[in-house]
């Protein structure tokens, strides 16, 4: 039986949270932020004190290890366990102070450091899986960091427990920790060759059992306005004022529909996430998510309609319409190897837990490593409330992470 303590990985946990490595979406640098590395070189000296031997950290903060083979069988693929190590910014990560809840009564939780943040089933009813169990809380003035070092926490606790169980059979295992995920980077300055993996899996999903392998296709889009500049004193009958027209735009964006706000499951949306400029120039920034490219088009020649509409208004203005790709779904790819995904399940089920496939509405480093050659689903960890003051993990479901990840790695020698 694979069992991992939940006291013991709740441990490493609380280690790892405490070390501030927020990322910044305004940075050119790779990593983003130099305390990213921080925790990377904390795991890269603990994979060497559990006496994993190749393992190394670069300049981007990217953490590589190997633990070699130990089966027989020499067609067994290198397996890629990975989870990012910075946080988001939408929430504060400095002075993390997390709270060890260790048998959660299923009362509301006032969080010390600020008590307008309350803790509550009625707004978090997944608490009623953990009553009785422990859970891990912030202290209230930032955000916690489940999003992902709990995903970092199963995968060093599922490589200490593969050394430490040597009779555990399994073919190469690849660890990788990333940064800048939660700023789209977390992929860009990965060495696919260095890291030597067939398939993989992300470490960086939500309530214990679930498995997503459909993430959205994500695009940018870039709308510029060109206004006509003249002196304000002088203007009548000949200004158009670019910041105008942009808010004429925005405000003719459906209210109802097509945005995140009314949209859930596999409806897709344009979302405005920045206006810059000035009277003669302005820009606004979007991101366009669906489940289908088809889909991705679609929106854009109605975004682009809108606006192209919107500016005929407004004689003399003239805009341009640029769109980006960022990532697609992940689903294409691994429909193609569907034992990747199977495989996951069967070990999510050995691990005592019922599987929830999940199509995820947003993007993984899974997404892309998906399309550079390692088709890679996204398992569980148990993080909830991400990027929030009021976020926490059930420390049970973090041990149920890394059993499964010694699991997946059984189930592959076991079939190779």
């Amino acid at each position: 039986m694979i069992q991992i303590s939940p006291d013991s990985i709740a441990e490493r946990f609380i280690r790892y949270v405490k070390i501030d490595t927020q990322s910044d979406p305004t940075s050119s640098s790779h990593p983003t932020t130099e305390k990213q590395k921080d925790l990377s070189k904390l795991l890269l000296k603990e994979l060497y004190a559990m006496g994993i031997t190749d393992a190394s950290t670069d300049q981007y903060g990217y953490v590589y290890a190997t633990i070699p083979a130990n089966s027989d069988k020499k067609n067994i693929p290198a397996i890629c366990f990975c989870a990012h190590v910075d946080t988001a910014p939408d929430c504060s990560g400095t002075n993390v102070k997390p709270i060890l809840h260790r048998y959660y009564d299923g009362n509301d939780i006032v969080l010390p450091d600020d008590t307008t943040q309350v803790l509550r089933i009625s707004d978090s009813p997944y608490l009623k899986n953990h009553i009785n169990h422990g859970i891990i809380t912030t202290s209230g003035a930032t955000l916690l960091g489940a999003d992902d070092k709990s995903g970092v926490a199963a995968i060093m606790e599922a490589a200490l427990f593969f050394i430490q169980n040597p009779a555990i059979k399994h073919g190469d295992i690849k660890i990788l920790f990333t940064p800048d995920e939660e700023v789209g980077k977390g992929t860009a300055k990965v060495d696919m060759n260095k890291l030597g993996a067939k398939y993989g899996y992300t470490l960086d999903g939500g309530e214990a059992g679930s498995l997503e392998d459909e993430t959205f296709s994500a695009d940018g889009a870039e709308i510029t306005i060109h206004g006509v500049i003249v002196h304000p004193g002088y203007a009548k009958g000949k200004l158009v004022n670019a910041l105008k027209v942009a808010g004429a735009v925005l405000d003719a964006l459906p209210k109802n529909e097509w945005n995140p706000e009314t949209t859930e499951k596999r409806e897709g949306f344009v979302h405005p996430t920045a206006v810059n400029g000035i009277a003669e120039k302005a820009i606004i920034q979007f991101i366009v998510r669906d489940f289908t490219v088809s889909g991705l088009q679609q929106h854009h020649e109605r975004l682009k309609k809108i606006a192209a509409d919107t500016v005929a208004k407004f004689p003399g203005a003239t805009m341009e319409y640029t769109a980006q790709e960022q990532y697609r779904n992940m689903k294409e790819v691994l429909d193609t190897c569907a034992q990747v995904a199977a495989y996951a399940e069967e070990a999510i089920q050995r691990a005592g837990l019922t599987v929830k496939k999940e199509s995820i509405r947003g993007g993984t480093d899974g997404s892309r490593f998906s399309y550079m050659g390692m088709p890679c689903p996204n398992i569980f960890t148990g993080m909830q409330n991400i990027h929030s003051k009021l976020e926490w993990i059930g420390i049970n479901d973090m041990a149920k992470a890394a059993e499964t990840i010694v699991h997946v790695a059984m189930i592959w020698e076991e079939r190779s």
